[in-house]
């Protein structure tokens, strides 16, 4: 099959998924929603996330007026200028939070007022005119303006759906949920942007709007490419099991009319996007010299997770998730896939698996680690100089074990950024009149059905105690945050989580490991990779980055967002949440005194942590670690000695 041809048929395939999804109308839609009042919503959550970051990080001076109220609200105030250079200022409401001291502002129109005092909500474009474009010594200004700009069209384009602006039907069905939560990342500025994407790519392949679609397959010839995998998995079976026997021989078909042979070639799956848009015009040369060859796409339809880039099977999902190279960037970082992390993910993988198999409590909490048990990858060092970081990472895939290969009869997954998710309620099928459905959390029929407190107390146990077993008895910091956490429950009630994510998601110091000798041998960071992501590293002789890597996304991002959520909606003090979970912790060190070497070292009830400032890397590159001390609320629960 020639290049043309090959991209002819990507071609075909991207149409034909266009014209089942209406195309056509396409346009007219668009431009309708940004006259909707769903366009005024997304316009001030974008407004007040960035706002709230440019205040957290320091990145912006600003004056807080307290009102005389007990909830220790007011009003922040940011002073810029317009275009003529008059002085204008923007008012936002909200407080310092005992979580961190992150900086939540209330769910009210950000105001504007000028010069003459003049007072209206503020819209994006001035925020970004008046104050984040006088933001000093920034080297990606241009970027993060249009990352928040595309944010918004997106999110918008997201809200604007029928089926988002009809009453939810109170279903609660995992592979659904990927595709219906739409809050996405409460702290990040920039949480929809999909950099690259356009609004029409959005619709085929953002989560959100649940389009099937088919991925592209090369073949990949052996001295080009590095596959590595778990040692449960046998390989060849492995490929023909995904495919299919009947993809599975055609491809093998393929191959042989053209003089060549399977047993020479990695296959990897490519997302449609990136096919057209970066794997065809990068990788030509190969394409045309056979070192790599096009096979067509496989049968089994697939489905986007939140993550975006990674695929659930549609056709059978107890197959393996894929997750591919995507050369998007959205929220922090660009999703392509290094080839280090993809060869990383099996050996990650056994070690964990190995750790816990042989660890008795970890079995007692039952917890799951989703294997990344398949990782194939281009080898860019390959390359000419000259084509290696126009390359790099854009050809790659990993496949990670299905959640529904670990539930047991009676149990469901919950994404769990999905705790803090709303939806409408379901329509009263006795009222016949017009009903305008009010937003409730996902989680409130557990919630009256178990109790705030107990249902609260038990969720926190089981996320708490699998990812502090793994710092405390292992000296592992794992990057679990809510998209890497599914909470499985049976009827809402939590019974244990499911973690994944770990090709680049752990951190450690080797020789501060419970069991140093049976650490992998990992594929070394190169020294390009370092260069353009310095927060990206596994490995490091510093204990507060191991512990400060679990408890950044897990204390900081995710605990954090959920008990200001349970405040908001049901009144649970925020220091009666961290109460709790300090408990938790307490009961673990208490039952465990084995380990009390470790609670002084990775200690998590310092007083302060370190987290990353996410605004400040879109502001100003990822060639350095960007971090601030934030106050820990776990603090005031700490131990006391004896």
């Amino acid at each position: 099959m020639s290049v043309l041809e090959a991209k002819e048929i990507g071609n075909q395939t991207h149409t034909n998924q266009s014209n089942q999804s209406g195309q056509s109308s396409q346009s007219t839609r668009w431009v309708e929603a940004l006259a909707s009042n769903q366009f005024h919503q997304v316009e001030q959550r974008v407004i007040r996330q960035l706002l709230q970051t440019l205040i957290y990080e320091d990145i912006l001076p600003h004056e807080f007026r307290q009102d005389a109220t007990p909830d220790d609200k007011g009003w922040f105030i940011l002073e810029g200028k317009t275009a003529t250079g008059k002085p204008v200022h923007y008012h936002c409401r909200g407080g310092a939070r005992v979580s961190f001291g992150q900086i939540k502002l209330d769910r009210v129109a950000v105001l504007r007022i000028s010069e003459n005092g003049q007072t209206k909500s503020a819209n994006l474009q001035e925020v970004l005119t008046e104050l984040v474009s006088r933001i000093p010594d920034t080297q990606l200004l241009a970027t993060f303006m249009d990352e928040l700009e595309q944010t918004l069209l997106k999110d918008l384009q997201s809200h604007s759906q029928e089926r988002f602006l009809q009453p939810w039907d109170g279903k609660l069905d995992y592979d659904e949920l990927e595709g219906d939560i739409l809050d996405a990342h409460s702290y990040h500025a920039c949480y929809k942007s999909r950099i690259g994407f356009s609004l029409e790519d959005n619709e085929l392949y953002g989560p959100e709007f649940k389009q099937p679609l088919q991925v592209h397959w090369l073949a990949v010839h052996h001295r080009l490419s590095s596959m590595n995998h778990s040692l449960s998995t046998d390989y060849q079976a492995f490929v023909e099991e995904q495919l299919g026997a009947q993809d599975y021989q055609r491809f093998v078909d393929a191959l042989q009319s053209q003089g060549r042979d399977l047993s020479d070639y990695h296959l990897i799956p490519v997302h449609p996007w990136q096919w057209e848009e970066k794997v065809l015009a990068t990788f030509y040369p190969e394409l045309v010299d056979k070192e790599i060859i096009y096979l067509g796409t496989s049968e089994d339809r697939y489905r986007a997770q939140q993550s975006i880039r990674t695929l659930a099977n549609a056709t059978q999902k107890e197959k393996p998730y894929v997750k591919l190279a995507l050369s998007i960037t959205n929220t922090s970082t660009s999703r392509i896939l290094a080839g280090h992390t993809v060869l990383n993910g099996p050996l990650i993988t056994d070690w964990l698996h190995g750790l816990i198999t042989q660890d008795q409590t970890a079995r007692e909490m039952d917890f799951v680690i989703l294997g990344e048990t398949v990782g194939v990858t281009f080898d860019y060092q390959k390359l000419p100089e000259a084509r290696h970081s126009k390359a790099y990472g854009t050809l790659g895939a990993i496949w990670r074990e299905s959640l529904h290969h670990y539930l047991k009869p009676g149990e469901e997954g919950f994404p769990f950024n999905g705790l803090c998710s709303l939806r409408p309620e379901p329509l009263n099928q006795e009222n016949t009149g017009p009903i305008k459905p009010e937003a409730k959390p996902l989680i409130d029929s557990w919630i009256q059905q178990y109790g705030l407190k107990a249902w609260t107390e038990q969720v926190l146990r089981v996320s708490t105690t699998p990812i502090i077993h793994m710092l405390f008895a292992h000296g592992i910091g794992m990057e679990s945050h809510a998209q890497n956490i599914v909470l499985i429950h049976q009827n809402g009630w939590p019974v244990r989580i499911a973690l994944k994510d770990f090709h680049d998601g752990v951190r450690y110091s080797p020789a501060h490991l419970t069991d140093p000798e049976r650490a992998p041998d990992l594929y070394p960071v190169p020294p390009s990779h370092a260069l353009i992501n310095a927060n990206s590293f596994i490995l490091t002789n510093d204990l507060d980055a191991v512990r400060d890597f679990s408890c950044d996304a897990f204390f900081f991002i995710c605990l954090a967002e959920l008990g200001i959520f349970l405040e908001q909606q049901y009144q649970l003090v925020e220091t009666e949440f961290w109460s709790m979970t300090a408990k938790i912790i307490l009961d673990y060190q208490s039952a465990y005194p084995e380990h009390a070497e470790r609670y002084k070292a990775f200690d998590v009830f310092a007083e302060t942590y370190q987290v990353e400032e996410l605004t400040k890397r879109r502001l100003y590159g990822d060639s350095q670690p960007r971090f601030k001390q934030v106050p820990n609320p776990l603090y005031a629960f700490r131990p006391t000695s004896n």
